[in-house]
């Protein structure tokens, strides 16, 4: 296991300069004439059609357009008020491809590619952006984007580490930004779950499983030639140089771009199972790893009494059990209590909820703090899995106690010239 120092140099990250956003607007111009000057706008454009005038209009860009960024920009596309005027990728294929799929849709030549996510953040005429890239950039392009006044919808796991995720929210706050995690399925998926414990059904909660999957592991593939159209460096960005091998574009089962199925469905299990017990705002105190004897679970204690673990539900990805019963995906056949919690804004799931608080000013469902909480969960998980040991929490001063070893885990070094400020 690498030994990660305390911290990283605390400065400034890389910023748009006026001189940057001065030579890419000359570049834009020389390169393309029509983005320079005037051309043919269609009627839907200004109002016609249905949609939204320009003054009502949300105008977004997204960042990171493989297969889920394509996705997840595509439906925020679908709502009428929505604009999409400029795309980025590290990989010309995937940025050409999505260029290409909102030229035909706007039916123009207007939306723009980038290969780096600052010329995005430098237009002022983008008022949003979805974060779609690998875990590890997550957290330097979204504090990037908020300082650029822009709001943000970055997809989950968050974070590739807590520093990072508590890096985010106090962005979004510093400089008042709407910031909204992308976990659909926290209500979408278990609403039931949510009704039936807040709702009574089984009694004061106890305990809670959560099936999802493991920690990340180190990388061993061997190097490959980089393929035409792939900018290796700048996809590595933050993290530790590697040699090019294209199944480290598979990123999630490597620890130095994400924490696996741990933090991946992780962000959606754990998420739903601390939103139903009402624990999605703070913490575990304590997290002991499996040891083959009597803890045969990962184990999450809370200051409640709660006990959560990692594997085990009798049935889906969920099983809750109270003092009056216990419940799993097999029962949803049973009807839940009807009460309301609130959730979603607007109309249209989680991506409506956002847009309704870019236009409120709102904090959304996933707002930044709470999925930074749920992240954290799986993150502390992983760490006592590689530690091997049982480690103790504090929720509040986020720390974990009387343990400097395991500490070093809640950030990592990044590579020049890529810092968190």
């Amino acid at each position: 296991m690498p030994d990660h120092p305390e911290h990283c140099n605390k400065i400034e990250p890389a910023r748009v300069s006026r001189r940057r956003f001065l030579k890419w607007s000359a570049a834009a111009s020389a390169a393309a004439p029509a983005l320079a000057a005037p051309w043919f706008v269609p009627g839907s454009a200004l109002g016609a059609e249905g949609r939204p005038a320009p003054s009502n209009r949300i105008v977004m860009g997204g960042i990171g357009m493989g297969g889920r960024g394509t996705g997840v920009l595509g439906s925020f596309s679908s709502f009428p008020e929505v604009q999409v005027v400029a795309v980025c990728d590290v990989i010309a294929r995937h940025r050409d491809n999505a260029k290409d799929q909102y030229d035909r849709k706007y039916g123009n030549n207007a939306c723009t590619a980038y290969n780096d996510f600052r010329d995005l953040l430098a237009r002022p005429d983008i008022d949003a952006v979805l974060i779609a890239t690998p875990d590890h950039w997550h957290a330097v392009i979204a504090i990037e984007a908020c300082r650029a006044g822009k709001d943000v919808f970055c997809e989950k796991p968050e974070s590739l580490t807590v520093k990072e995720g508590r890096a985010m929210v106090e962005a979004a706050r510093r400089y008042n930004r709407v910031f909204s995690g992308g976990s659909q399925r926290v209500w979408e998926d278990y609403n039931w779950f949510h009704r039936m414990v807040r709702g009574g059904a089984i009694g004061p909660l106890q305990e809670i499983w959560v099936s999802v999957g493991g920690p990340s592991t180190i990388c061993p593939l061997p190097e490959e030639p980089i393929p035409p159209g792939v900018d290796w460096d700048m996809w590595l960005g933050p993290a530790p140089w590697a040699p090019f091998n294209r199944g480290r574009l598979n990123y999630r089962a490597w620890r130095d771009y994400s924490g696996g199925g741990m933090t991946d469905w992780g962000a959606h299990g754990f998420g739903g199972a601390l939103f139903a017990a009402g624990l999605h705002e703070t913490g575990p105190v304590e997290i002991i790893p499996p040891n083959g004897k009597d803890v045969p679970l990962l184990t999450y204690v809370f200051a409640n009494g709660v006990r959560m673990y990692h594997g085990g539900s009798k049935a889906g990805i969920h099983t809750f059990k109270g003092a009056d019963g216990m419940i799993c995906e097999n029962d949803k056949h049973k009807p839940a209590p009807s009460i309301v919690i609130p959730n979603y804004r607007g109309r249209g799931g989680i991506n409506g909820d956002f847009l309704e608080c870019v236009r409120t000013r709102q904090r959304p469902f996933r707002d930044i703090e709470v999925a930074h909480r749920t992240v954290t969960v799986c993150h502390l998980g992983n760490i006592a899995y590689w530690l091997g040991r049982k480690i103790k929490w504090d929720p509040v001063k986020e720390e974990i106690v009387g343990d400097e070893e395991a500490n070093r885990w809640l950030s990592r070094p990044m590579r020049a010239p890529w810092h968190l400020g």
